[in-house]
């Protein structure tokens, strides 16, 4: 879990397949910026520009490696970084951790893309377009986290929502190497997807099969006297 404010900016060193006869996942290695180190052990997990990967390797020089698998790959804009692209990075939450944006699970939903960028007094105004198949979850003053940053939707149209970056987020993330056509890893707001299922589970009918718990059903099982 984590929390869409972003620790640090780091860079690919490399992203190659896992296994000689080509297998499919890929290992990932990054340049971890100033990501604080000190504490990290093999298999902590780290948001990287918003996905949450396992940590397999690192070195004396603040390289840190993961094993992106194929699903990630298909699924999130991973598989299109090259070397020297920059990503977003946050380490997991713990309970000391100050939660300053919303939860985040770092299990992308899909790829957006940047529609537009327009100045706006010192920020920055982005247009942002998300699958069809995730438009009902924007909600305007609700929050949606964009390759890992935690932000909050202005405006919303269909499928596309606009998001405001003050000038600190600008800087101390990869926004500043934004661009229209941009591809972006999107994940919605965690609650309104748990939200979502239990009404579904609301809205079907019982289950006539399924022992139902009533007084009958407690005397016959020895919980209840007649």
């Amino acid at each position: 879990m984590f929390t869409g404010i972003v620790e640090a900016v780091g860079s690919v060193l490399g992203l190659e397949p896992c296994h000689a006869d080509g297998g499919h996942d890929k290992r990932l290695w990054l340049q971890m910026g100033v990501l604080d180190l000190s504490s990290l052990k093999l298999g902590d997990s780290i948001a990287v520009s918003g996905a949450c990967l396992t940590v397999v390797a690192s070195n004396q020089q603040g390289h840190c490696a993961f094993d992106v698998s194929e699903e990630s790959l298909v699924k999130t804009a991973l598989g299109q970084l090259r070397v020297g692209d920059a990503v977003n990075l946050e380490t997991a939450l713990t309970l000391q951790k100050p939660l300053g944006g919303h939860l985040v699970s770092g299990h992308v939903d899909a790829v957006g893309q940047v529609v537009a960028l327009e100045p706006k007094a010192r920020s920055m105004q982005v247009l942002v377009r998300v699958p069809e198949h995730l438009a009902h979850y924007l909600a305007v003053k609700g929050s949606i986290t964009l390759d890992g940053i935690s932000l909050t939707i202005n405006a919303k149209q269909e499928a596309t929502c606009t998001v405001n970056i003050v000038p600190h987020t600008q800087v101390a993330t990869t926004v500043k190497n934004w661009q229209v056509g941009y591809k972006i890893n999107v994940e919605v707001d965690l609650l309104a997807r748990y939200i979502e299922s239990i009404l579904e589970g609301c809205s079907k009918p019982a289950n006539p099969s399924k022992p139902q718990l009533t007084q009958a059903f407690l005397q016959a099982h020895g919980f209840a006297s007649e």
